[in-house]
């Protein structure tokens, strides 16, 4: 994460945006029908102010999550059950039953990025998971879109992989909350379902410890594409450290995984 936000920080293009303290806590029913239908609510409180937000999963298109939104301003940490009311939650779970699962707290470093082609928000995420008694660090960077074409973000993305270890990673912090509250387990990946899928597998890996030798018939179908657009190297690499059973997190620290992710997406 250092090594990310000096990277950024060193950019002409680069801002430096104010640090918040975030602490957040989910929502669901004992059964986890929210969960069930890939729905995320929460209560966010930032200094003196409480944000209800409720995310769909939504979907995976070119490299980034599109997904359906709503926030609400509180005045008081508190869930309002009322402002669902509105959303497709209300019809589909009892909001009766919708109780604390699991938190996310975290520090929150923002840095703006205006390229004259885009402007980009990257926010880089330090702390921790928890349910109950059970912890998961937390170490992210999310670029999000506020103005310009959205090829930009790939580009900026690259940019940083070519310098800096990274893992795109498709398990949102909602996704390891309930995984730690053990309200959630990923399901195995098909075969056939070309990137989506490979990064799936990946996640899915990093998130429960899945060996990764396993994970063949993720990669497979993906060869031919790879060697295509001169990501061999990276992809004979992966390979064998899949089949050899080096960790996700052993492969998170080489740069070859990121580049090699990303570069798929051209």
């Amino acid at each position: 994460m250092a090594l990310a936000q000096s990277w950024l920080l060193a950019r002409e293009e680069a801002r430096k945006g104010p640090v918040r303290t975030l602490h957040n806590v989910y929502y669901d029913t004992p059964g986890a029908d929210l969960n069930r239908q890939r729905i995320a609510l929460r209560v966010r409180a930032a200094g003196d102010r409480y944000i209800q937000t409720l995310k769909t999963q939504g979907v995976f298109v070119n490299g980034a999550h599109r997904r359906q939104e709503w926030e609400w301003p509180l005045l008081t940490p508190d869930l309002n059950l009322g402002l669902i009311a509105d959303t497709p939650v209300a019809q589909s779970v009892n909001v009766a039953e919708l109780a604390p699962a699991f938190e996310t707290n975290f520090e929150r470093q923002i840095v703006m990025l205006d390229d004259g082609s885009s402007l980009i928000e990257c926010a880089l995420d330090r702390g921790e998971i928890k349910s109950g008694d059970h912890r998961r660090t937390l170490n992210e960077v999310e670029l999000e879109l506020k103005g310009g074409s959205p090829d930009r973000l790939r580009v900026w993305a690259g940019w940083l992989a070519s310098e800096v270890p990274v893992f795109l990673n498709l398990v949102s912090k909602a996704e390891q909350g309930y995984w730690l509250a053990g309200l959630y387990q990923p399901g195995k990946v098909p075969a056939g379902e070309g990137l989506t899928g490979l990064l799936r597998c990946l996640s899915n890996a990093w998130l429960t410890g899945e060996r990764p030798n396993t994970l063949d018939h993720c990669l497979s179908d993906l060869r031919a594409q790879a060697h295509g657009q001169g990501l061999g190297t990276e992809y004979d690499w992966l390979a064998q450290r899949l089949r050899a059973g080096v960790s996700i997190e052993v492969l998170m620290t080489e740069l070859q995984l990121g580049q090699l992710q990303l570069g798929l997406l051209r």
